[in-house]
């Protein structure tokens, strides 16, 4: 980072153009004036001696103006140079300003330079030259009356304006045209400190004129008066600093951004401490790189660069305490060195802290001027505004984090929902001609297996597994999120809609190979939906939204990619449209119990009946089970939607025993009700409200369901055991463990899946898997129930096998209650067992 471009500067020897010239004609004044009067130092050798002192100890009064990168000195020097005017010839007058200047210019701390040295020195000689061919010029002076005034201010006005155009002259050879321009810009106050300290040398002169033992309360006065100036000066710049520090703490608070912080902040500290550089160095971490930018006083931008020697802010880090070399600081003495190897004349290096780690440091290099150099001060007031500056640091950091935090997963790092939908809003907005905007959704399966059989840690790791590997398959012109728990989303620009189903093809067998989590070596598939823009929205959510309904169907697809299309969402919408109204229909009534026969195959036997739920909607028309059920499980109407048909059963399975025609009741239940501990105490409640023997309910749980929560619905399953209620495995034969896990179930009943009995007689694989169900329940004492009886083919197979119980369309739909009696009437009549009066079908038609 830099400034505008500047005018490139001189070396510093282009300062003898104008060095000379001073030089030269104060040497031929001085060479004019001995002429004039060779035994000049015969009678003026001690009052040059006294007025040699005098101005050496003006310059001590040294008042500081900063310009650029220079300093300028304003000095109380013209009080003895108008006594001087006054008591001494030419030529003493002159060598004695040369001298002086030249004394205090070897004597100062800074590094001696020639070519400023020597500038100084004609500047100061030439103006004093100036001054006394004013004096010459002028008529004679006698006493110390306001013509003398007059002659003695004109004379010191034309030394300080010989010193000011010197001074703007060398700064346009040096540094430029518009920096001579500042210098004179920046010379009022000089000429009017001139007029103070020529007015102050009158009163003097006229005090010393009317007796000389005036120079005792003169000296008494000048003593005072420095003091005076001094702490007053020193009290000027405490409020100077103060305020200063006040300003650029406040802007520091204001700033929220860690980017924009040295913007703020160090342009103001260089201008505060007078350095030459102002750096702040960040250390690099975590999401956060290292920060080094340096305000340097001649750049209006900032350098990616620093001054400060590297063993310098080493220690200081290291240390965890400031370190400030320089002529003023005996504390790092062994410093001084590096310093000079790197051309620098002090520094003061502050570390930045967060609680007592070191984060970074606040640095500053070089005060300006010759003359000057840090002090232990400047110490105090860096290590205040570095205390302002770690604060704002860790307030940006945390703001930065938080933000990050509003727009990525933390688990894996991924941006979440809200950075998904805000990116796909910017994307929509630009459409191609050949180009769609493609969301993936891919729905991890077997992560919440993971979670219960070997930890959260476990399935944390998975994840993020998988998101390292959607990385790096997805390409660089993709952004992958993670939406929810197990869904990932891989957003990009695609040729079209084919393209995008055949990269999420590829990309699901890319992401299906084996995923080591912890030591168990994983093969984790997913289910992928897609959509595209422009086909199936503009909307960012609405993209999302749809694809995560293509990644729902995608789970019972082979192939596990789906795309979008409209009967997915008409689903899903009828579905949210009747969510309100389902609950009015449970709370009324209005909700069906239908029923449908179970018959023994070998007698013919009407065992019982299975209750289901059916919904005539009066807007929608009949919404199938599956629908409606789902609503009932994602609103938490579930068990509301059990209780209704466990109690017409009920209440129907009494009236048939008061009838004297025993009919058992089967009710389908989901695994979320068996997850409910409430459910086996509902149950008996129920039993017991109605009187109905436990062993004539069967409760059918899916199989495929319960293999997912097996773990979790086991104690349930055992108490309703207990109760004596029978418990049937529903869709058997579709799960993914049946065999393994069948004996360890409470069961006392397999429902064969209608999808194997329905295509048995077609079909020898279904036929195989029949058979060996039809086995091995036997062999373990189960009843089987074959649900799907279409044919009397199919009926013939399965009493052959050995079969129970059937349950079809060959025997009976599903019924209403009073289609059920009349079909009890025509389809069935009585029949003498020894277990008492059953129903037996006449004939199957």
């Amino acid at each position: 980072m830099g400034g505008q471009p500047r005018r490139a500067k001189r070396s510093a020897q282009y300062a003898w153009l104008i060095t000379n010239p001073l030089g030269l004609f104060a040497l031929v004044c001085v060479i004019a004036f001995w002429v004039h009067d060779p035994r000049w130092w015969t009678d003026s050798w001690l009052g040059g001696l006294v007025a040699l002192v005098g101005i050496i100890v003006a310059y001590i009064g040294v008042i500081n103006v900063v310009i650029r990168r220079s300093t300028f000195s304003i000095y109380i020097t013209e009080v003895p140079f108008l006594l001087a005017l006054y008591y001494l010839p030419p030529t003493v007058v002159i060598l004695v300003v040369t001298l002086a200047v030249l004394i205090v210019q070897l004597t100062r701390r800074a590094p001696v330079v020639a070519s400023k040295l020597w500038f100084n020195v004609a500047k100061s000689a030439a103006g004093a030259a100036a001054a006394v061919l004013v004096i010459e010029a002028a008529p004679r002076m006698r006493g110390a009356g306001p013509g003398t005034w007059a002659i003695l201010f004109a004379a010191v006005g034309v030394f300080v304006l010989v010193e000011v155009l010197s001074m703007a002259a060398v700064m346009a050879v040096v540094q430029g045209p518009r920096a001579g321009q500042e210098v004179l810009r920046g010379s009022l106050p000089v000429w009017a400190m001139a007029g103070v300290n020529a007015v102050i040398g009158l009163v003097f002169l006229v005090a010393l004129v009317a007796t000389r033992w005036s120079a005792l309360l003169l000296a008494v006065l000048v003593v005072a008066l420095i003091l005076m100036l001094r702490s007053f000066a020193e009290f000027f710049r405490q409020h100077r600093t103060l305020a200063d520090v006040y300003e650029l703490t406040r802007a520091v608070r204001d700033e929220g951004s860690s980017t924009a912080l040295p913007d703020v902040m160090l342009g103001r500290v260089q201008a505060l401490m007078r350095s030459e550089y102002a750096t702040l160095w960040i250390a690099p971490q975590g999401l956060h790189p290292e920060v080094l930018l340096t305000a340097r006083v001649e750049n209006k931008g900032l350098l990616d660069i620093s001054p400060t020697p590297a063993a310098v802010r080493e220690g200081a880090v290291a240390d965890g305490h400031t370190a400030a070399v320089g002529p003023q600081f005996a504390e790092h003495e062994s410093l001084r060195p590096t310093l000079r190897d790197s051309k620098v004349k002090d520094v003061i290096v502050v570390p930045l802290r967060s609680g007592q780690t070191p984060i970074g440091t606040l640095e500053v290099v070089n005060r300006l001027g010759d003359s000057r150099t840090f002090r232990s001060a400047d110490v105090q007031v860096l290590e205040t505004i570095a205390a302002h500056v770690a604060v704002a640091v860790e307030n940006a950091r945390l703001v930065e984090r938080l933000r990050y935090d509003a727009y990525h997963d933390r688990l894996t790092g991924l941006p979440n929902r809200r950075r998904i939908t805000d990116a796909l809003a910017e994307s929509v907005k630009v459409r191609a001609e050949d180009e769609v905007v493609a969301v993936l959704l891919f729905d991890v399966d077997g992560q919440r297996d993971v979670n219960e059989s070997m930890g959260h840690a476990a399935g944390d790791k998975l994840l993020a597994e998988v998101a390292g590997r959607l990385r790096s398959i997805a390409g660089p012109g993709a952004l992958v999120g993670r939406i929810g728990g197990d869904e990932f989303v891989v957003t990009m620009r695609a040729e079209s809609t084919d393209a995008t189903v055949q990269l999420a093809t590829d990309m699901r067998e890319q992401l299906r190979g084996p995923m080591t989590v912890g030591t168990l070596t994983l093969d984790v598939d997913t289910a992928v939906g897609v959509s595209v823009y422009p086909d199936h929205g503009g909307d960012p959510e609405m993209l999302l939204q749809r694809a995560e309904l293509a990644g729902n169907a995608a789970k019972v697809l082979p192939y596990g990619v789906q795309l979008f299309h409209p009967a997915l969402e008409s689903r899903a919408v009828r579905r949210l449209g009747i969510a309100a109204d389902l609950r009015t229909a449970l709370d009324s009534g209005a909700l069906d119990v239908y029923f449908q026969p179970k018959v023994t195959l070998g007698d013919r036997h009407l065992v019982g009946v299975e209750c289901l739920a059916r919904w005539q909607h009066p807007a929608q028309g009949e919404v199938a089970p599956e629908d409606f059920v789902a609503v009932a499980e994602h609103t938490g109407q579930l068990s509301r939607l059990t209780e209704v048909v466990l109690t017409e059963g009920l209440r129907r399975c009494r009236e048939w025993a008061d009838q004297e025609r025993p009919l058992s009741i089967a009710v389908n239940l989901s695994v979320r009700t068996l997850l409910d501990s409430r459910f086996p105490g509902q149950v008996a409640a129920l039993l017991e409200q109605y009187g109905v023997a436990a062993a004539q309910v069967t409760f059918e749980i899916s199989e495929p369901g319960m293999l997912n929560d097996i773990e979790r619905v086991l104690p349930t399953l055992y108490r309703l055991r207990d109760l004596g209620v029978r418990l049937s495995v529903d869709d058997f034969g579709t799960g993914a463990s049946s065999l393994s896990y069948l004996r360890q179930w409470p069961v006392h009943e397999v429902k064969i899946d209608d999808s194997f009995v329905q295509g048995m007689a077609t079909d020898t694989g279904d036929l195989a898997i029949v058979r060996a169900v039809i086995s091995l329940a036997r062999e373990f004492g189960l009843t089987v129930v074959a649900e799907g009886v279409e044919s009397e083919l199919t009926l013939d197979l399965l009493e052959e096998m050995g079969c129970e119980i059937g349950q079809g369309y060959l025997f009976s739909r599903p019924l209403p209650y009073e289609r059920l009696e009349a079909w009890f009437s025509a389809q069935t009549e009585p029949a003498t067992t020894d277990a008492g009066e059953v129903r037996r079908l006449r004939a199957v038609i």
